[in-house]
C-alpha cells in the first residue's frame, strides 16, 4: 500500500511512475467510455431484453479492463484521475451487472451479496484511511485477477442463458471462473483490510512517539 497521504502534490505509483494531474488522457478517455456502456449495457439488459447486444457489451467491457492501464503506462500518462476510474470503472460494471443478473435470475442472490459484502468492507477501510490523510491504496495483482474472472465469468453465463445449446458448458466455464473471481476478490479485500491496519498502527505510533 502507498504510504503517501492522499494531499501528497506529486505522488509516485508503486513501480515509482509519476503520477500527473491530468485529465484529458487516452487512458481516462478509455475509462470514460467504459463508464457509458455500464448504462447501455443495462437498458439492452434489463429494458429491451437484447441478450446478445448486452453479451457484446460485457465482453468488450470486460477484455479493455487491462488496456487504459496498459496505455497509461506506456504512454507516461498515469494520473490521479485515471488511478481513482479504472477501479471505479471496474466496480461499477460488476455491480451493475450483479444486479441485473439477479434481477433476471441468471445469478442467485446470495452470489450477489458476496460480492456486495466484500465492497462495503472495503468502503469501510477507505474511510478509515482517508480519515488518517490516505488515499486508496494501489490495486493489487490478486484484485486485478479477481476482476478479470469475473468481468470474464459474466459474457459466459448470459451466453448459457441466450443459448440451449451452449448452456451446460457455458454454465461450467462461467460458475467455474465467476468462483474462483468471488474468491480472489474476498482475498485481496482481506490484503487491503490488513494493510489499512498495518497503516493506521503505523501512524499511530508516529503519533505517540512524536507526542512524548
Amino acid at each position: 500500500m502507498s504510504r503517501r497521504p492522499a494531499r501528497a502534490e506529486h505522488p509516485q505509483g508503486t513501480d515509482g511512475t509519476v503520477v500527473g494531474d491530468r485529465v484529458l488522457t487516452l487512458p481516462n478517455l478509455i475509462s470514460f467510455v467504459r463508464l457509458l456502456g455500464v448504462p447501455l449495457f443495462l437498458y439492452l439488459f434489463l429494458v429491451v431484453e437484447a441478450d446478445v447486444a448486452a453479451i457484446v457489451v460485457l465482453a468488450v467491457g470486460g477484455t479493455t479492463d487491462w488496456v487504459d492501464g496498459w496505455i497509461a503506462r506506456r504512454l507516461r500518462q498515469v494520473s490521479r484521475l485515471g488511478e481513482l476510474l479504472d477501479p471505479f470503472a471496474d466496480r461499477l460494471y460488476i455491480l451493475a451487472t450483479l444486479l441485473a443478473f439477479t434481477a433476471r435470475e441468471v445469478v442467485p442472490w446470495q452470489f450477489t451479496a458476496a460480492l456486495l459484502a466484500r465492497e462495503l468492507l472495503l468502503l469501510g477501510s477507505l474511510a478509515v484511511l482517508r480519515r488518517h490523510g490516505y488515499g486508496p491504496p494501489p490495486v493489487h495483482y490478486v484484485g486485478k485477477t479477481a476482476t478479470f474472472l469475473l468481468l470474464a465469468a459474466f459474457p459466459i453465463l448470459l451466453v448459457g442463458t441466450a443459448s440451449e445449446s451452449v448452456a451446460t458448458a457455458a454454465g461450467a466455464i462461467g460458475w467455474g471462473l465467476a468462483w474462483w473471481g468471488l474468491v480472489l476478490y474476498w482475498v485481496a479485500g482481506a490484503m487491503y483490510v490488513v494493510q489499512a491496519a498495518r497503516l493506521v498502527r503505523s501512524v499511530r505510533a508516529r503519533s505517540g512517539g512524536a507526542a512524548a
